[in-house]
């Protein structure tokens, strides 16, 4: 197959690059008064103003050329309808069935699965109904107080991120608590102060084989059973899983067991039963008005043109900074306290579906794919690391996120954070110039030889890119748009790259050799059969573990 910069839509852009390349933004609205209208788009409950990037009309064409050329919209179509898009795996990947609203058949291998995932919506309204209730008792016939998340990664980063968003939406019941990692400090501290009797832990695990996850799990299986006994782990263990044999295995009852299926990756499952916790903190009627405002944005991207498509226009200008601009990281720059989760969880969705380098025929790329993606919330992070943003020599594009109207109205604090939101986005477009620094400094009376030494320093070019997406307020519908939108958007430049979105081999080679070295840390004498550098890192581990007191 033709690798897709000798196509003819990459070559295009390639030419175009070249004559755009000293454009600056300040010009380009300059020039354009209306650019803030052809460069937006709008949606009942979100907002994109897209205009602050380095693009002019010609290069959107040009970019809509090479989506068309790289089969979005037959991509598009064979996910919608179930086809094994996840070609690796020979699987779909159908996440948008978890949340259709529209009474349409979602078929796999011939097989309507919407019955399926109406009956685990129906099974979480009664357990989570019965659990705020204080109907479903514990062994000791108690009601549940704390309920304990166990997953990781697509099982514990979702649904964790999605309950701190929603933290103004919560209902009165058990508290959530959330354990990922293996290092026992987080399960300790989840556990402590936690009564055993009320007590709930949701294992949620697609395999039932996660190492981490299990280990987490046995850990509080045992400090259960010590306080109660065996008897009482079938009222306070339930799973989330498409391996209900493994979870029987463990000890949890079929009546206990919530169904996810191998057609929906981990990272995208948070629509699932794998959204327990959610349900459980915001109530069951938000977590179906997650799924609306999921819907909502999946029927956008299914049915508008990719002209005015906001996944796909935001995928596109992914393609373009960085294949084009040479920008190897993005930023996602939330202004809102409780999507402080975000980032976090938009690094795996993204940096796990498109940190691939090899094609979906098995042809290694020869062009740049997915960036490194971070962020943090809106003014502590620029406190942090914008100066880089700003005058650094690296260029990140940057998405800045924020409500119209905030959760908690203190004072005047909601003014001034979109004050800051919206001056950001500004002076990474308009920089500073020699001569708007020389004036600001002659202003303030600087000598002439300070000033001289100082100028250099208070120019910047601007010319940065960024994405301002703006809701009314974030609650579970609009939260639902935001999620699958970032979700599409990830799937159309997998489709540009022409790499495999829903897999993750690389995250395995980690787990074996894991798997390998744990019984050598547990054995007698030193270890030999790894290279020079992890052979001496785990003989010294033994030794300092023989050191300590």
């Amino acid at each position: 197959m033709t690798s897709l910069i000798a196509t003819p839509a990459w070559k295009a852009l390639e030419a175009h690059a070249g004559t755009v390349a000293g454009l600056h933004m300040r010009d380009l609205f300059a020039a354009d008064p209306g650019r803030f209208g052809a460069f937006s788009i709008s949606l009942p409950g979100i907002f994109l103003d897209y205009a602050k990037n380095r693009v002019t009309a010609d290069t959107m064409a040009l970019l809509m050329d090479l989506a068309r050329q790289a089969g979005v919209e037959e991509w598009r179509q064979r996910m919608f309808s179930g086809q094994a898009v996840n070609s690796t795996e020979g699987r779909p990947a159908l996440h948008v069935a978890l949340r259709n609203r529209s009474g349409r058949p979602v078929m796999v291998g011939g097989i309507d699965v919407m019955p399926l995932v109406c009956g685990v919506l129906a099974r979480m309204r009664d357990f989570t109904g019965a659990l705020s209730s204080g109907a479903w008792m514990g062994a000791t016939g108690k009601a549940v107080s704390d309920v304990v998340s166990i997953g990781i990664g697509g099982s514990h980063l979702g649904p964790e991120m999605v309950c701190e968003a929603l933290t103004p939406y919560r209902k009165s019941g058990p508290g959530i608590h959330f354990v990922a990692n293996v290092d026992g400090a987080d399960i300790a501290q989840a556990l402590a102060g936690l009564d055993p009797a009320t007590t709930l832990f949701i294992v949620s695990s697609k395999t039932f084989t996660t190492p981490e996850t299990l280990a987490n799990a046995a850990t509080a299986r045992a400090w259960l059973t010590d306080a109660l006994g065996e008897g009482a782990v079938a009222r306070h263990f339930v799973a989330v899983t498409a391996n209900p044999g493994a979870a029987a295995g463990f000890g949890i009852e079929a009546a206990n067991t919530f169904e996810t299926w191998d057609w929906v990756g981990g990272r995208y499952s948070l629509w699932s039963a794998i959204g327990l916790p959610i349900a459980l903190a915001v109530g069951m009627d938000a977590f179906e008005e997650l799924l609306d405002g999921a819907h909502a944005m999946d029927e956008h991207f299914r049915e508008a043109p990719l002209e005015a498509n906001m996944p796909v226009v935001m995928a596109l200008l992914g393609v373009w900074n960085s294949g084009f601009l040479g920008a190897g990281s993005h930023a996602v720059l939330p202004y809102d306290h409780h999507l402080r989760g975000l980032p976090a969880y938009l690094q795996q969705a993204d940096m796990e579906s498109s940190g691939k380098s090899t094609t979906r025929g098995g042809r290694r790329v020869d062009y740049q794919t997915g960036p490194v993606l971070f962020g943090a919330p809106g003014t502590p992070g620029q406190h942090s690391f914008f100066q880089l943003l700003h005058q650094g020599t690296r260029l990140v594009p940057a998405d800045f996120i924020a409500a119209a109207e905030s959760s908690a109205p203190m004072g005047g604090h909601h003014r001034m954070l979109l004050a800051n939101f919206f001056a950001q986005t500004e002076a990474l477009m308009k920089g500073r110039t020699e001569e708007e620094a020389r004036a600001g400094l002659e202003a303030a009376g600087l000598p002439p030889e300070d000033l001289e030494s100082l100028l250099p320093h208070k120019v910047f070019e601007g010319n940065r890119p960024t994405n301002s997406i703006l809701v009314g307020r974030f609650d579970p519908r609009t939260m639902g748009m935001l999620i699958a939108l970032y979700e599409h958007k990830i799937f159309v430049q997998g489709v540009i790259w022409d790499i495999n979105s829903f897999d993750q081999w690389g995250v395995e080679l980690g787990k074996e050799l894991a798997a390998a070295i744990l019984p050598e840390l547990e054995g007698e004498g030193p270890v030999s059969g790894h290279d020079c550098s992890t052979n001496g890192l785990i003989n010294f581990y033994k030794t300092l573990k023989g050191r300590a007191p």
